[in-house]
């Protein structure tokens, strides 16, 4: 069972502190709840794959997202940054680690190391208060993270690619990041 597979909506949807109604998700130990209650793709990544992936369809959804944005992306997002979508906020905490699902979805038993390795991963939202959302509305800052951590400063730690302990310590220390994601952290860091 699997809730990759996702379609446009033709209209509003609540969002809730675990999910958004209608969005069906097969393994909560993983998907939704209160740090990944939905998931952003930035609609820039889309030509990108249409060239690693030729012939593969790929309308809005195809990577599983809930809200396929606009204008965001892994270097422009940082987790603790709050946006106004309809009438709920959300907070940004943490990149998307793909799973096998995602290979089966594509039919490509490489597409999760090449989703990740691409550093277009997309990232998760919690929920700070739950409102109706519906295709069209703007993703409105609220207000930036002082720690300044992009997501895509998070995957690079991740991977073990940043090698900068400055930015391991601000990563660390944010409120909006899940421990699951700091216990990571430290353990693929090396010793200070």
């Amino acid at each position: 069972m699997t809730g990759i597979f996702k379609e446009p909506v033709d209209g509003p949807r609540m969002l809730r502190a675990g999910n958004i109604d209608g969005d069906g998700q097969a393994d909560l130990s993983v998907h939704g709840g209160r740090y990944k209650a939905a998931y952003a793709y930035p609609s820039e990544h889309y030509p990108w794959w249409r060239t690693e992936l030729p012939g593969t369809d790929l309308p809005w959804g195809m990577f599983g997202e809930n809200f396929t944005t606009e204008g965001l992306t892994e270097e422009t997002v940082h987790s603790g940054d709050r946006y106004r979508i309809g009438s709920a906020v959300v907070v940004v905490t943490q990149p998307r680690l793909p799973c096998y699902k995602l290979g089966l979805k594509f039919r490509r038993n490489d597409m999760s190391t090449m989703f990740l390795q691409s550093g277009r991963t997309g990232f998760y939202l919690a929920v700070e208060r739950e409102g109706v959302v519906a295709p069209g509305d703007a993703v409105e800052p609220l207000s930036a993270d002082p720690g300044g951590v992009s997501i895509g400063d998070l995957l690079r730690l991740y991977l073990s690619v940043a090698k900068e302990p400055d930015l391991l310590r601000r990563a660390l220390a944010l409120e909006s990041l899940p421990d699951g994601w700091k216990n990571s952290l430290r353990e693929q860091s090396p010793r200070q």
